[in-house]
């Protein structure tokens, strides 16, 4: 599988550094392939961690710098002011520090990144339908608000997800 990765980026979150990632450009194989970036997965912990740095080095930051927390598909938003090294149970990050990079991992739940670009606020949620019904989505606002970001300011975008015709 080639290096490159595939990297979707939307002017609504601009200028911040952001993406959603396909799985073009992964060092997974079998039923993994493409670009796992799962700790918690069964996959070769070699290949996850090799995913992550090319992760991490396209959003210009060190792969250690590149936070997710344990999705239990609930409304529960993190507030992210250092580097972890266990990450806490949520749905959802926040946060106004420079050099971290915020991560969530999908399937057929639906990824949201979020910012306010001049108050340097950003927040990523995992959506899915038990998340979201309880109110992910509103408490990654109101978490962003309690950092400084204007709720008229913040830009959300939607990430790729699954389709019907997939299952």
């Amino acid at each position: 599988m080639p290096t490159t990765l595939e990297k979707l980026t939307h002017e609504a979150l601009s200028p911040l550094m952001h993406g959603f990632f396909t799985r073009r450009g992964g060092a997974s194989s079998g039923i993994f392939t493409g670009l796992n970036c799962g700790q918690g997965s069964s996959d070769q912990s070699e290949a996850v961690a090799l995913n992550r740095e090319r992760v991490a080095q396209a959003l210009g930051t060190g792969a250690r710098a590149l936070l997710g927390v344990h999705q239990i598909h609930s409304p529960d938003v993190v507030t992210v002011t250092e580097v972890w090294d266990t990450p806490p149970k949520a749905d959802a990050l926040v946060t106004d520090r420079p050099g971290l990079a915020l991560s969530i991992l999908t399937a057929d739940c639906q990824p949201v990144l979020l910012a306010d670009a001049e108050a340097g606020v950003i927040g990523a949620a995992h959506a899915g339908w038990r998340g979201a019904l309880s109110g992910v989505l509103g408490n990654t606002v109101a978490a962003m608000v309690a950092l400084g970001a204007r709720p008229e300011r913040i830009g959300a975008v939607i990430g790729p997800t699954i389709s019907q015709r997939a299952y």
